[in-house]
C-alpha cells in the first residue's frame, strides 16, 4: 500500500509540473508569434479598448446587435448558459428575445428571425454574427441612423469572414466602427 501511496504522490507531482509550469509556459511562448504577442488585436476608440475577438454589448438602435450572451459578455466568466431547449427559463428567454427583435424591427416576421440573434453562443463572447443575422438588421440601423441600406450592404460584404468559423460571418465591432466612422463624418 505504501508504494502505491508514493506512485499517486509521482504521478501527481508530474502531473502539476506539466499542466501547471510546462504547459502555460509553452501556450504563452506560442502566442508570443501571435498578433498583439498573445494579448488578443484591440483597437482604442474615445481613449476606450475594445478587443476584436471578443463579443460586446450593442443596445443602441443605429448600431449592429451581436448574440446574446449568458455572461453578460464578461470575458472572466465566459461560458454558456448549460440549458437546453426543453429548458422552461431558457425558452423563455429566447421568446422574450424573439419579441424585442419584433418590436425592434416592426417590418420583419417571426420566421426571419436567424437563430443567433435569440441564442447565445458557447462562450457567451461570440463576437461573430451570421451573414443572415447582419443583413436582418439593415432596415433597422438604417431607419435610426439615416445611412443608405446600400451602404450597410457594402459594409457586411467587405467584412464576411469565413475563416473564423466556416459559415459567412461578420464582426459586430467592426461593422459598429462603420457606422460610428460615418456619423462623425456629419
Amino acid at each position: 500500500m505504501k508504494n502505491e501511496l508514493f506512485k499517486g504522490i509521482r504521478i501527481t507531482a508530474v502531473c502539476a509540473v506539466i499542466f501547471a509550469l510546462i504547459y502555460p509556459v509553452m501556450i504563452w511562448a506560442i502566442a508570443q508569434f501571435s498578433e498583439g504577442n498573445g494579448m488578443g488585436q484591440t483597437i482604442t476608440i474615445q481613449s476606450r479598448k475594445h478587443y476584436l475577438n471578443v463579443g460586446q454589448e450593442f443596445t443602441q438602435q443605429g448600431y449592429f446587435h451581436g448574440r446574446p450572451s449568458a455572461v453578460n459578455y464578461n470575458a472572466a466568466g465566459a461560458a454558456g448558459s448549460n440549458k437546453g431547449p426543453s429548458n422552461p427559463d431558457y425558452l423563455k428567454a429566447v421568446e422574450e428575445r424573439i419579441q424585442q427583435l419584433l418590436q425592434d424591427n416592426p417590418d420583419m416576421k417571426r420566421e426571419d428571425i436567424p437563430a443567433d440573434l435569440v441564442t447565445a453562443s458557447g462562450s457567451g463572447l461570440d463576437p461573430h454574427i451570421s451573414l443572415e443575422a447582419a443583413l436582418f438588421q439593415i432596415p433597422r440601423i438604417s431607419s435610426h441612423t439615416g445611412i443608405d441600406s446600400n451602404k450597410l450592404h457594402q459594409w457586411i460584404s467587405d467584412q464576411v469572414d469565413m475563416q473564423t468559423t466556416g459559415i459567412p460571418a461578420v464582426n459586430v465591432l467592426q461593422l459598429n466602427l462603420e457606422i460610428l466612422k460615418e456619423m462623425s463624418h456629419e
